[in-house]
């Protein structure tokens, strides 16, 4: 006999997407609700200071057990399958989409609008910056809209960011401080950043992390949390489309069945395992998988491309002033008209590339001593080094697809997801200008210092990769409404990255989180 849970709401995930919804259904609703993670839990906020240590002195994992051995797949994904999921180990940089993100469709005529628009998703933007206690500074209004300040002041600059700040703002180009899941003041028990530069793992508990809003649910009696408990396939209801199960196991006990029943469920499993657990879980019914009459599911995966690269400044700088801030511009994503399209960012930061102590002078001799910081000072005290990086925005294409990969099975059996990510055509007809334009104005930037680009490359690593569920009006090309409620059945929300219907050319946690804010205000009306 299989182990039953039953309860108003099952959220199937652990991750981030999966707290901000847990939360705010907590908040608003009288809801019982059971959060099913396949990880367990890794180090708690009383253990980091420790494990911080030991990442320092040894470069072992900060965040033990946070992930499930042959539990994975091809392709760009995050390997983290962890109460918290990989916001764990995040940096915490939290910058909005621009509202073009939502009409490149319309205002470029490349690619695919949104079933939302940017002021649809502004309060939760706000509602999540908040959640999580956002330290910022906002750019230009033109550049950077808001409705309302960030909930705590930036961080401070160091005197790199203050000195590079001075350059750029003589180039012309905007910058500004780059936001941040990390409290500058005390925010829900939790301590306020120290800069201590080690922001993978935070000692202190400024940046945010999922756990902490598990954990305040669970003192506070709001939520049942099954850990190590991994969902194998969701069931139907006889003769309905509603889901009526979601069944799997406890990693302690794999022959032991255990079935969720509740009359909503949510999908928060992040982009590659939602669209895996709704290929898993194909019946007579739907023999393609759930939620995917129109062969949608685990289409459009999506991610940006980015461009980088290394300046040398005339200008003092002193390596290792808090490198983990950095400045940001949104002056490239919100461009105006476009004869040819390329919308990005631009971000700035310090960096020791070429600045780094050596032991032999330029003529081959060893310096022994004293010599080696003779050197290092004369090398430094004139000239420094910035990295510049820009994510452009990659036009999605229905063949950037995951699929079930029957060669690379789990334990178990289950085939894993294999992701073949592809950019669509406009995309890879515009490389070439988009790459000439971007490190033309990288260069540009760096003329403007009376600096020189050291050296540039370009990537075509899909960086904070989404899609496989995307939204939309239309069922024969979305997975889920504008709201995460899939199309095919009335009673499963799929939230955060799967949904989105582009990566934009910003960081995308923020929005992840935004999105499933804005399902769990539907899921909440009932």
């Amino acid at each position: 006999m299989s182990q039953v849970i039953e309860s108003d709401v099952c959220i199937i995930g652990g991750g981030i997407s999966a707290a901000m919804v847990a939360e705010r259904l907590a908040e608003t609703t009288e809801a019982s609700i059971t959060v099913v993670e396949a990880g367990g839990r890794t180090a708690s906020l009383e253990e980091r200071t420790a494990t911080r240590a030991r990442m320092l002195a040894y470069g072992e994992n900060p965040y033990p057990n946070d992930h499930i051995p042959g539990q994975t797949g091809t392709g760009e994904m995050y390997q983290s399958m962890v109460l918290g999921g990989a916001a764990m180990h995040w940096g915490g940089a939290v910058p909005r989409y621009s509202p073009e993100d939502f009409r490149v469709r319309s205002l470029y005529g490349v690619g695919y609008d949104w079933p939302i628009s940017f002021d649809d998703l502004e309060p939760f933007y706000q509602e999540a910056e908040e959640r999580m206690g956002v330290a910022g500074e906002q750019g230009p209004p033109e550049y950077d809209p808001r409705s309302q300040p960030y909930p705590m002041p930036p961080l401070p600059l160091s005197w790199n960011l203050l000195r590079m700040r001075e350059w750029t703002d003589a180039a012309g180009i905007p910058f500004w401080t780059q936001p941040w899941a990390r409290n500058t003041e005390p925010w829900q028990g939790r301590n306020v950043c120290q800069r201590c530069d080690t922001c993978a793992v935070c000692p202190t508990g400024a940046k945010y992390t999922p756990d902490f809003a598990f954990d305040r649910l669970l003192a506070a009696g709001r939520i049942r949390l099954n850990e190590r408990t991994l969902i194998r396939s969701l069931g139907l209801e006889s003769g309905s489309d509603r889901i009526a199960s979601a069944t799997g196991f406890h990693q302690d006990a794999p022959d032991e069945p255990v079935q969720f029943r509740a009359r909503t469920f949510v999908l928060a499993a992040g982009h590659a395992w939602s669209s895996h657990l709704l290929l898993m879980s194909a019946n007579s019914r739907f023999p393609n998988g759930l939620a995917n009459r129109t062969d949608n599911v685990g289409r459009y995966m999506t991610g940006h491309w980015f461009a980088s690269g290394f300046i040398e400044l005339p200008m003092r700088l002193y390596p290792g002033i808090f490198p983990n801030n950095s400045l940001l511009s949104h002056r490239f994503a919100s461009p105006g008209p476009l004869d040819r399209y390329l919308r990005h960012d631009i971000r700035l930061w310090e960096s020791t590339v070429g600045r780094e102590a050596r032991l032999a002078a330029d003529d081959g001799r060893v310096l022994w001593g004293d010599e080696v910081m003779a050197d290092w000072r004369a090398r430094t005290r004139s000239t420094a080094t910035a990295r510049i990086r820009s994510y452009y925005d990659v036009i999605p294409t229905p063949e950037s697809r995951l699929t079930l990969h029957s060669g690379m099975r789990n334990s178990h059996g289950d085939p894993m997801p294999r992701i073949d990510y592809a950019a669509g055509q406009a995309t890879l007809d515009l490389e070439p200008h988009t790459h000439e334009t971007l490190l033309g104005r990288f260069d540009e930037l760096a003329r403007a210092a009376g600096g020189r680009m050291m050296s540039t490359r370009a990537s075509r690593l899909f960086e904070h990769p989404g899609g496989g569920c995307r939204m939309g009006d239309d069922p024969a090309t979305s997975v889920v409404d504008a709201r995460g409620r899939a199309h095919d059945h009335e009673n499963l929300f799929v939230v955060g990255a799967p949904t989105i219907v582009s990566s934009g050319c910003a960081n995308g946690t923020l929005t992840f989180c935004a999105l499933s804010l804005m399902a769990a205000e539907e899921i909440a009306r009932g």
